[in-house]
């Protein structure tokens, strides 16, 4: 899908973006168009190694209240869709989520007999506790139901296990902490047959902010922390690892490379 920017940046229009592209033309047109709008997606990615398969994030999930009107009361094609790639949601034994934010946790209960229900019943779904914490004891923005429609229900059912920032997962798949665009974010680093995989979560939601690591979004709990994990993190995976993004549009991933004094690029 396309993006206005300001949907994620409010300082930062059409024209910027354009300016960064020129100035970073590997952005164009894998990540950003011509008219300068972002290309962007809100996906659940799913890990099958050894027999695991492992969700992460959920997406916004559908019935759901939301203040934001392009997320409210979906009716979305999401379990036929999961169904018809191969990945049923009784086949998913865990699911892990990088932050609690609307479009990383919706799919994580859906609309029962007027009640929510984990999506995914034979799953552990994994919170990390900083994160957990903060979101249990904090209102969401716009005060929607969040936490009570798309977390607790999982807690509720016995289903919930709350784990360290840099928890395993299962043998080849670890939490990597990316704290910044909230508490307690986490990106999730996957091994396999001496290859390295990670999925960056919000940490970084467009390539724009590779191109400028300084831009940090208008959702990010602490600015310039996401700034400073942003700059440790693609230097920690500037090393032939497969980066994935959960929002990035166009090719979806790439490997890092330096290109200039605190900027990178992505080689896809």
């Amino acid at each position: 899908m396309i993006t206005s920017p300001r949907f994620l940046f409010r300082k930062v229009d059409k024209t910027v973006v354009k300016d960064i592209a020129a100035r970073s033309p590997w952005l164009a047109p894998s990540f950003v168009d011509e008219n300068g709008y972002l290309l962007q997606r809100i996906q659940c990615l799913v890990i099958d190694i050894d027999g695991t398969r492992i969700a992460v994030d959920t997406c916004v999930g559908n019935d759901k209240v939301r203040a934001n009107a392009g997320w409210n009361q979906l009716q979305l094609p999401f379990l036929d869709d999961m169904v018809a790639a191969g990945f049923p949601p009784e086949s998913i034994d865990i699911v892990v989520c990088t932050h609690l934010h609307v479009d990383h946790v919706g799919w994580n209960t859906r609309l029962v007999d007027g009640a929510w229900v984990p999506t995914f019943p034979n799953a552990r779904y994994l919170f990390v506790t900083p994160e957990f914490e903060y979101w249990r004891d904090h209102a969401y923005p716009d005060d929607d139901a969040i936490f009570g429609d798309s977390v607790a229900p999982i807690v509720d059912a016995g289903l919930a296990d709350l784990v360290a920032v840099d928890a395993e997962v299962c043998p080849g798949v670890r939490l990597d902490p990316t704290p910044g665009h909230t508490p307690g974010h986490v990106s999730v680093l996957i091994e396999s047959d001496g290859q390295r995989a990670v999925i960056t979560g919000d940490m970084i939601h467009t390539p724009i902010q590779i191109a400028e690591v300084g831009l940090s979004s208008d959702f990010d709990y602490d600015p310039a922390a996401a700034a400073d994990t942003r700059r440790s993190f693609l230097t920690r995976y500037s090393d032939g690892t497969l980066v994935i993004g959960t929002h990035w549009g166009g090719p979806g991933a790439g490997r890092i490379a330096a290109d200039g004094d605190d900027r990178w690029a992505v080689q896809v």
